[in-house]
């Protein structure tokens, strides 16, 4: 918790209790659904709650901006996202349904009235639109953007143009060779935002709409 009021210094007290209820709250239901590895799990502020808010590095979402989380598992990037941005709207999917039955009640534990969840996968989501579409650890580039750019709206009304955000690890240049021809990325260096050692190998990439 005191990483998330490092980096986040002008936190409400709404967001800062949130903040503080999400940590237990995920320890809890670990227990019963394992949605963090056992050995992860008491790094959940270093490793995924901030991990999460590192979108906001590369974007501010606006009031009343639609932003999907696709492939949630337990909530992230999206739970963490919602608490940062209470005046935008999130609606996390995932194509398990236990993963989503816990989103929604820590959702509900927490009154994030910006959150939707849904069970169900990218690819058979329709008749929905989106300003931003955001992901952790899911797929690689060129199936996320597959999936994401057809759901995202024409009208612009960010600092960047409307896409998708993705938070990846591993060989991210050559997952941004494989985009389809004239697609536009950006690889944002997690360690430019933060400056523990997990996030030295982290990226936030941005392909554009």
């Amino acid at each position: 918790m005191e990483l998330i009021k490092k980096y986040f210094p002008n936190l409400d007290e709404t967001q800062l209790s949130r903040f503080e209820q999400l940590g237990p709250l995920y320890q809890d239901w670990n227990q019963k659904i394992n949605l963090i590895s056992r050995k992860d799990i008491e790094f959940i502020y270093d490793h995924h709650i901030l991990h999460s808010l590192a979108i906001s590095g590369v974007l501010t979402f606006l009031p009343g901006a639609e932003v999907l989380d696709i492939g949630t598992g337990g909530g992230f990037p999206g739970i963490p996202l919602a608490i940062l941005f209470p005046e935008t709207r999130f609606t996390l999917i995932d194509g398990t349904g236990k993963k989503i039955m816990v989103v929604q009640d820590i959702a509900n534990t927490l009154q994030l009235d910006n959150v939707t969840a849904r069970h169900i996968r990218a690819e058979e989501l329709k008749g929905q639109t989106f300003d931003f579409v955001v992901s952790r650890a899911v797929a690689e580039l060129p199936m996320l953007a597959a999936w994401s750019l057809r759901l995202i709206k024409n009208k612009q009304q960010h600092a960047i143009p409307n896409g998708l955000i993705a938070l990846k690890g591993g060989n991210v240049k050559q997952e941004i060779k494989t985009l389809p021809r004239g697609s536009y990325a950006e690889l944002h260096p997690l360690s430019d935002f933060f400056k523990e050692p997990y996030y030295e190998e982290k990226y936030a990439v941005y392909v554009q709409a």
